[in-house]
C-alpha cells in the first residue's frame, strides 16, 4: 500500500463530506494500514478527528455508532503504537477507549461490533502481561460469535491461542489454533491466514528443541515460509520483520547460531527502519540469550541492559519481565551476583504483579541455576516451591525439564547441608538439643552484641513480647552471656535530672561511637534494590535510615537527625532524588553533608550541577555504592564524621 498516495487521496476523499461520513470513511482506511502494520498511517488517516496522540479524539457532531467505531480505532491504534514506541501508559489508554466503544457497541445491542472491540481490549491486557484478563474478553466474544464461520471468529481464537501459548499452555493454544483452522482456510485476507501460520509456527518451536523432535522443526520452518508468503501478499513488513525474529530464536535453540544471528541481523534492520522500538528490544534480548549461549558474557550483558532500559518505558510488562531474567542471568555469569539476585526477583515480582504466572517462575528457576551456590538450602527450598506453584499449569517441555534440573539441586545443597550437621554432632558427640541451645545462644550473643549489651533491645530484635523472657533464658541457661549484659543502673531519684537528650549527649561525648558506625539516609522506592543495597551497606556495619518516596526523606532532611551521607535513587515516587538534592544544599545543617544520586536515567550532568558528590548508573553500578560511599566519607571534612550530634547552622 502506497502511504503517501493513500493519504492523499483521503484527504481529497473527505472534503466536503458530514463529519460522520468523514469519520467512517477515515476509520475504515485507517483499518487497511493497521492491518499491515502501517501505524503510523492509520494515525495519519485519523488526524482530522485525533490530531494529538495525548488528547482525547473530537467526537463532536458524530452519531452514536460512529463515536463508537472511532473510538475503537484510535483505542486498537494507541495499543499498538505504544507498543512499538514503548510509551508510557499507552496500554491504559488504549483500554480506556476501547471500553468506551464497547459500552456504546452494548448500548445499542451491536453484538458483534462488541467482540471486535473486546478482541482489542484483550490485546492490551496480553501486552501487559495480565492473561486472565485477556481470556476473559475473548472468551465473552467467542460466546456471542457462537459457532459464525467468519474471519472474526479466526481472529479472535488465534489471539486466544496467542494468550495460551505466551502462557506455555501450548496444548491449550494449539486448541485454539485447530478450531481455527476452517475459518482461516475459507478467508481471502492475507493478514489473517500470515498471522495464523505464525503463530502456528511459535507453537511447534518452542516444541522443538526441549523434546528433540525434528518433524516439529521442519515444521516450525513451514509455518514461518507460509507466513512469510502471507505477509507480503498482504504487504505487512513489520510482521515479515517478526517471522526473522522468530527464525533467529529457533536456529539459537537448536544451536545452529550464525543462522541465528543472520536472521535477527535482518529483524533488528527491518524494525530499525521501521522506529519500532519495542520489538527491536525484543531482538536484542533474543540475540543476549544467543550470546550467553556462545559465552561472549559482556556482549550479552550490554545488550540485555539496553533492552531492559527501552522496555522499562512502556506498558509490557512480561517483556520487561523476560528481558530482566536475560540481563539477570548475565550479570550472574560475570560475578555481579548482588545485582544479579535483585534483576532476577524483579522479573519475578512484575511478571507475577502482571499476571504472567509462568514468567515470575522462570525468573525463579534462573535463581537457582545460576546463584544456587551462593544461596542457602532453606532459601533455595523456598524458591523453588514458589516457582512449582507458579508453574504447575505449564505445559511447556523445557520448563519441565529446568523443574526436574533445579530439583537436583535443591536436593544436593539439603544433602550436604544435612552431611554438614551430622559430621558437627558426630565430632563433637552433641545431642540434638545440645546443638539447638549452642544456636540459641549464638543468638543472643548476636543480639546482645547489635544492641550494644541492652537486654530490653536485644529482646526486641529476638522477638521476645518482654525482656524478663530473655533476662531467665540468660540466667538460667546461658549463665555465660551475663558478662556482655551492659551493667544494670539503678534508676534516678532526685527531682532534678538531666533530659534524655542530655545524657545521651555527654554520653556521646564522654565515649565517643565506634570507628565504623556511619548514618545513612537513604531514599529507595523498589524494594528489591533497596534490599540489596541494605545488606551491602550492613555488612559495613553502617546505620540505614530508610525513606521509599521523596516527600518522607524530606521531611527527614529538615529535622535533625544527623546523617554522615545522604543515598538518594533519583526515580521516586513524590520528590526525584534532584530536586531532594537541590533541597538539602539549601539547608544550613545539610549542604556539607556528602551526597551520592543513584539513576537507571541518563541525568548525571544535571546530577552534578545540582551538588552531589558522587553519581552512580542503577542498575548496573549498585555494586560500587559500598566503595563509593567509603571514597566520599573519606573525602569529607572530619568534623561531619564520627559525631551522633546534629551539625549546628553555619
Amino acid at each position: 500500500m502506497n502511504l503517501a498516495t493513500r493519504l492523499t487521496a483521503l484527504r481529497e476523499e473527505i472534503r466536503g463530506l458530514t463529519p460522520i461520513e468523514q469519520a467512517k470513511l477515515c476509520c475504515g482506511v485507517a483499518k487497511q494500514f493497521e492491518k499491515v502494520g502501517e501505524y503510523e498511517g492509520a494515525r495519519e488517516a485519523l488526524s482530522e478527528f485525533w490530531p494529538e496522540v495525548d488528547d482525547p479524539p473530537n467526537l463532536d457532531g458524530l452519531d452514536e455508532p460512529t463515536k463508537a467505531e472511532l473510538l475503537l480505532r484510535i483505542g486498537a491504534l494507541a495499543g499498538w503504537l505504544g507498543s512499538t514506541g514503548q510509551t508510557e501508559g499507552s496500554q491504559e489508554t488504549a483500554k480506556n477507549f476501547i471500553t468506551r466503544s464497547i459500552e456504546i457497541f452494548e448500548r445499542l445491542e451491536r453484538s458483534e461490533k462488541a467482540a471486535e472491540a473486546r478482541s482489542d481490549l484483550a490485546l492490551c491486557y496480553w501486552r501487559e502481561g495480565s492473561y486472565d484478563e485477556a481470556r476473559i474478553h475473548l472468551a465473552n466474544a467467542l460466546t456471542v460469535l457462537g459457532n459464525e464461520d467468519s474471519d472474526l471468529r479466526a481472529i479472535l481464537l488465534i489471539r486466544a491461542g496467542i494468550v495460551e501459548v505466551w502462557s506455555r499452555r501450548l496444548d491449550e493454544g494449539l486448541r485454539f489454533y485447530d478450531e481455527a483452522i476452517p475459518s482461516v482456510e475459507r478467508s481471502q485476507d492475507h493478514a489473517l491466514k500470515g498471522s495464523f501460520h505464525f503463530e502456528y509456527g511459535l507453537v511447534l518451536r518452542r516444541l522443538a528443541s526441549p523434546e528433540n523432535r525434528e518433524d516439529y522443526l521442519d515444521r516450525a520452518l513451514i509455518e514461518y515460509a507460509a507466513a512469510s508468503f502471507h505477509y507480503a501478499e498482504a504487504g505487512n513488513e513489520r510482521a515479515l520483520a517478526r517471522v526473522e525474529n522468530n527464525l533467529g530464536y529457533l536456529f539459537f535453540t537448536i544451536g545452529r547460531y550464525k543462522e541465528a544471528h543472520n536472521h535477527l541481523n535482518r529483524a533488528r534492520r527491518l524494525f530499525l527502519d521501521l522506529r519500532d522500538l519495542g520489538t527491536s528490544a525484543q531482538v536484542d534480548d533474543t540475540r543476549a540469550r544467543l550470546m550467553l549461549a556462545e559465552g561472549r558474557i559482556r556482549e550479552a550483558e550490554r545488550l540485555a541492559r539496553s533492552s531492559v532500559k527501552t522496555l522499562e518505558h512502556g506498558g509490557e510488562q512480561a517483556l520487561l519481565a523476560e528481558a530482566l531474567t536475560t540481563y539477570g542471568v548475565a550479570l550472574a555469569r560475570t560475578g555481579k551476583n548482588a545485582l544479579a539476585r535483585a534483576t532476577l526477583q524483579r522479573a519475578a515480582e512484575i511478571a507475577q504483579t502482571s499476571g504472567d504466572l509462568e514468567g515470575a517462575g522462570r525468573a525463579q528457576l534462573s535463581l537457582i541455576e545460576e546463584l544456587g551456590e551462593q544461596t542457602s538450602a532453606k532459601e533455595l527450598v523456598t524458591i523453588y516451591q514458589s516457582a512449582g506453584e507458579l508453574l504447575h499449569l505449564s505445559q511447556d517441555p523445557a520448563t519441565a525439564k529446568r523443574l526436574v534440573t533445579c530439583a537436583s539441586k535443591v536436593i544436593n545443597a539439603l544433602s550436604a547441608l544435612v552431611d554438614a550437621e551430622e559430621n558437627a554432632a558426630e565430632q563433637t558427640g552433641l545431642s540434638f538439643k545440645q546443638q539447638v541451645v549452642m544456636a540459641e545462644r549464638r543468638l543472643i550473643e548476636r543480639a546482645l552484641k547489635d544492641s550494644g549489651g541492652v537486654v530490653t533491645r536485644a529482646a526486641r530484635l529476638l522477638g521476645f513480647k518482654h525482656h524478663q523472657s530473655l533476662i531467665s533464658l540468660i540466667n538460667t541457661r546461658h549463665k555465660e552471656l551475663l558478662k556482655t549484659r551492659s551493667a544494670v543502673r539503678k534508676r534516678r531519684r532526685h527531682l532534678f535530672s538531666e533530659s534524655r537528650r542530655d545524657r545521651r549527649n555527654l554520653a556521646v561525648q564522654k565515649t565517643g561511637r565506634a570507628k565504623s558506625q556511619v548514618f545513612i539516609l537513604y531514599a529507595e522506592d523498589n524494594a528489591a534494590v533497596s534490599g540489596v543495597i541494605d545488606e551491602m551497606l550492613s555488612a559495613e556495619n553502617w546505620s540505614v535510615d530508610l525513606c521509599r518516596d521523596g516527600d518522607r526523606a524530606l521531611k527527614k532532611l529538615a529535622g535533625e537527625d544527623h546523617y554522615d551521607l545522604l543515598l538518594f535513587d533519583n526515580e521516586l515516587p513524590g520528590l526525584s532524588g534532584l530536586e531532594l538534592v537541590r533541597r538539602a544544599r539549601k539547608m544550613a545543617h545539610r549542604r556539607r553533608t556528602p551526597i551520592i544520586v543513584l539513576s537507571g536515567s541518563d541525568c548525571e550532568t544535571e546530577a552534578w550541577s545540582a551538588g552531589v558528590d558522587a553519581f552512580l548508573r542503577k542498575p548496573e553500578d549498585i555494586d560500587q555504592v559500598p566503595s563509593t560511599i567509603a571514597r566520599v566519607l573519606k573525602m569529607a571534612p572530619k568534623k561531619y564524621l564520627n559525631s551522633r550530634l546534629s551539625a549546628t547552622p553555619d
